[in-house]
């Protein structure tokens, strides 16, 4: 049973867009995770007490940015190939 072209077209961008969710997510996680290490390697080291602020607000910022930049360039390029290959012919 052959998928009709709309469909098709349809179910791809609902791909792309959960590809980029998770990408988002990833991303995020691991700037998050990073951060929460340097805070531990700092904190064993420091004979003073660390502010969590320091560390954890700078990481959940570059996190936001860096995981909207990753997911917003996998929904261009996957929007973008969608539309450039639903397009009838001749134009």
């Amino acid at each position: 049973m052959a998928i009709a072209p709309a469909q098709a077209a349809r179910v791809a961008r609902a791909l792309w867009i959960a590809w980029a969710v998770i990408v988002w997510n990833v991303v995020f996680d691991q700037v998050i995770v990073r951060a929460g290490q340097r805070l531990i390697d700092e904190a064993g080291r420091a004979a003073i007490g660390i502010n969590l602020d320091d560390f954890m607000r700078p990481a959940v910022t570059r996190g936001l940015w860096l995981a909207t930049l990753a997911a917003s360039a996998i929904l261009l390029v996957g929007l973008s190939s969608i539309r450039l290959t639903t397009r009838p012919p001749g134009r």
